[in-house]
């Protein structure tokens, strides 16, 4: 940013933020401002509540001197909600601004049910989280929202989502902040939405790989889905479809959920195993009774999802010659040992040596609230981007 004379308040404070300057002189050296520039625009950002100062710092000048005070962006002046479905359950948590969970709360919320249904419980959960957390509803400054479906990014409507019968074009953001203001009474707040997987793999990403410049996440569960983080940013394509892998025909004869034969979720995907399971005599309906299964050691189950994730396998070969990840991250309800021996039988044996030197295949850190991370990300993200953060600014009158 050096040279920029118009560097606006937002853009300090992304520097400091992302720690790249975190002093006035850093600043002042970062973007060519003038020390009373600098200190004006600073202003405006202590006025606002979103910068704090710290403790002293490295000396600015090389004549030595006092150690100058730091510049942190404060995480207590707002918080963010996050919500997280599946098909037949559902996570939500209030968060800081930096990530950390001050309240959280899972249950069964079956999609099914319809968007209006869905979206209006869970305005009712976040009320009383916030009441659990101890928070006002007029500290919310965000609302973002993971589901099981392709999402268009600019709309944030679900566009033909195999899973989530009833939801196709719905306006979820209207109805989500209508709900929320419902329970709690605050006026409406930004709502964001994108796909469970996508907002899992920016979770996972932002919090324990962040040197990572190119970084995949498969989930497995009752469905299957990828999210692809590229340079710090999720890629979605050109209609939110990117990562929808589970769609990929493999020769199978299986019915899938979306109308075909023979893709990759109706004979790989934990309810692809948990159908077979049954069949067998084997109670089980969903991805999340697999799971049970396999951490009891239930050995048809475990032979099945090792058969699932060489399935998988074969497919995410083609997946890493083409993006060549540092990073390969398995999640969900079969992300254990005898999936993960699975995806690794194939995908070495498939896959060019040289797209995998330099790969780690692993599962997820974050476990099942890695899309509650991802979301809550993507809000703080998006609201304190430079010119958005400018334009909260100047609608605060600061």
């Amino acid at each position: 940013m050096t040279g920029r004379s118009q560097a606006s308040a937002g853009d300090l404070l992304e520097l400091v933020r992302s720690g790249r300057a975190t002093t006035r002189g850093a600043l002042q050296q970062a973007t060519g401002l003038s020390r009373a520039t600098v200190g004006q625009r600073l202003d405006r950002l202590f006025r606002a509540g979103w910068l704090r100062e710290g403790a002293g710092g490295p000396v600015d000048s090389p004549l030595g001197g006092r150690p100058s005070i730091t510049l942190e962006f404060d995480d207590e002046h707002a918080v963010v909600l996050a919500a997280d479905l599946d098909t037949r359950h559902a996570r939500a948590a209030v968060l800081t601004l930096t990530g950390e969970m001050l309240a959280e709360h899972a249950g069964t919320l079956v999609v099914e049910d319809g968007p209006d249904a869905v979206l209006g419980e869970l305005g009712h959960w976040f009320a009383e989280l916030l009441e659990k957390a101890g928070r006002r509803a007029e500290s919310v400054c965000g609302i973002g929202l993971a589901v099981p479906g392709p999402v268009d990014s600019e709309t944030g409507r679900v566009v033909q989502p195999p899973m989530m019968p009833g939801w196709d074009g719905y306006d979820i953001r209207g109805r989500l902040a209508g709900a929320f203001t419902e329970h709690t009474g605050a006026g409406p707040v930004p709502v964001l939405v994108d796909n469970d997987a996508n907002l899992m793999a920016y979770g996972e990403q932002c919090t324990g790989y962040p040197d990572c410049s190119a970084f995949v996440l498969v989930k497995v569960s009752t469905g299957i889905g990828a999210g692809v983080v590229v340079d710090g940013s999720v890629y979605r394509g050109i209609d939110g479809g990117a990562g929808d892998i589970g769609h990929i025909r493999v020769g199978a004869e299986a019915l899938c959920r979306c109308g075909s034969y023979g893709c990759l979720a109706a004979v790989a995907s934990g309810g692809a195993v948990a159908r077979r399971l049954a069949e067998s005599g084997v109670p089980a309906a969903s991805g999340s009774d697999v799971r049970d299964l396999l951490a009891a050691g239930h050995p048809e189950a475990v032979g099945l999802a090792r058969e699932a994730g060489r399935r998988v396998g074969d497919v995410l070969a083609t997946v890493v010659t083409l993006l060549n990840p540092g990073v390969l991250m398995i999640a969900g309800d079969l992300a254990g040992t005898a999936f993960l021996t699975g995806v690794r039988e194939l995908l070495y044996q498939r896959a060019l040596p040289r797209s995998t030197a330099h790969l780690d295949v692993v599962t997820s850190r974050l476990g099942e609230r890695a899309g509650l991370v991802g979301a809550g990300a993507l809000v703080v993200e998006y609201l304190y981007a430079p010119e958005r953060a400018e334009e909260r600014l100047l609608a605060m009158g600061v």
